[in-house]
């Protein structure tokens, strides 16, 4: 059985960890030449669909699309990897995107299920935008076009497959990956459904040219938004440990093989090398060889188990819904 922690009990930091703001910035040329195809592009596009990642719906959505590329568009703002957020929390969500972004068409989904609601319903509704708005110069097309977007790793590709397999019985139309920039360009037309015919523009993840925030940046990086090593696994871990402690969630002092929960990222780190031996072989000034934890090796276990839930489900954004997370009104396993 788990020990359980008081939360009370602990000092821990109360200010998000620092990071350089140049170890967030990542604008590489081919997001800004797939923002260039995208708006070239949008005159043949019915519907755009936005998506991100739901345990950020807050954080990281890039202006430019809102600004520059939804425009008069039929959209659907699409928030992916529901399975790892808090699903009690949703219905708050949906109503703070309604009402201070102004955002009316919302679906949750798991791209890595078949059988999620929020996919089944996905087709439905962008039928019925395209079919109720002003096509302009495709009024008298037949097919419908439809242009998926969002920052990089939040499950376009994997979207747009599992629409082709439930749709068409077609898989891996496209290549995914689970780390950001999979896709580097616009993408011919795939069809996703043959009646009504149905086409999707892949296109590359697109953030924005610099990340002014640091914690936003942090949020990007640890969703794997921004690609690991740019930022450095241990800092990305650091946030997560920072972030764990001041919400009150503890799944990872069993996770990495501690007592107690601790603010010390060393501590976390070499107490998870120990338990998962991750050890690597060095040598000393004197020529002299031995072994030491592993810290970047055990950094990545640490963020892969945030991203595949093993840490449980997570809102990183609950402070922005003004919500009181579930961990800090009560003592928590």
């Amino acid at each position: 059985m788990a020990t359980k922690f008081d939360v009370a009990a602990y000092n821990f930091r109360k200010k998000c960890p620092f990071v350089a703001k140049d170890l967030l910035r990542w604008f590489p040329g081919h997001m800004n030449k797939g923002l260039k195809q995208m708006q070239r592009k949008l005159k043949s596009v019915d519907c755009v669909i936005e998506v991100h990642d739901a345990r950020i719906p807050f954080t990281g959505r890039n202006p430019i699309f809102t600004n520059t590329l939804i425009g008069a568009k039929p959209h659907i703002l699409v928030l992916n990897k529901k399975d790892l957020t808090v699903p009690s929390l949703i219905p708050k969500i949906v109503d703070k995107l309604k009402a201070e972004q102004n955002v009316q068409n919302i679906m949750f989904t798991n791209s890595k299920d078949q059988h999620c609601k929020g996919l089944k319903k996905l087709k439905p509704l962008m039928v019925d935008l395209i079919k109720s708005s002003n096509r302009y110069n495709r009024s008298e097309e037949l097919d419908y076009n439809v242009m998926i977007m969002g920052v990089p790793n939040v499950g376009k590709s994997s979207l747009i497959n599992m629409l082709r397999s439930k749709n068409m019985s077609i898989r891996h139309a496209l290549p995914v990956g689970a780390v950001a920039g999979v896709t580097r360009s616009v993408m011919t037309k795939i069809r996703i459904n043959n009646d009504p015919v149905i086409f999707m523009l892949d296109t590359p993840g697109i953030l924005e040219p610099s990340v002014t925030d640091v914690e936003m940046g942090l949020k990007l990086a640890l969703c794997a938004s921004l690609q690991d090593h740019l930022v450095g696994e241990e800092i990305i871990a650091d946030y997560l440990l920072y972030w764990l402690n001041s919400h009150g969630q503890f799944q990872y002092v069993d996770y990495m093989g501690l007592e107690e929960p601790s603010d010390d990222i060393n501590k976390v780190l070499i107490s998870g090398a120990i338990k998962y031996n991750r050890i690597r072989r060095t040598r000393d000034f004197d020529g002299r060889v031995r072994d030491v934890p592993d810290l970047l090796e055990v950094s990545r276990t640490m963020i892969k188990a945030f991203r595949t839930g093993e840490l449980g489900k997570i809102l990183l954004d609950i402070d922005l819904l003004n919500e009181r997370h579930v961990g800090l009104d009560r003592t928590l396993a």
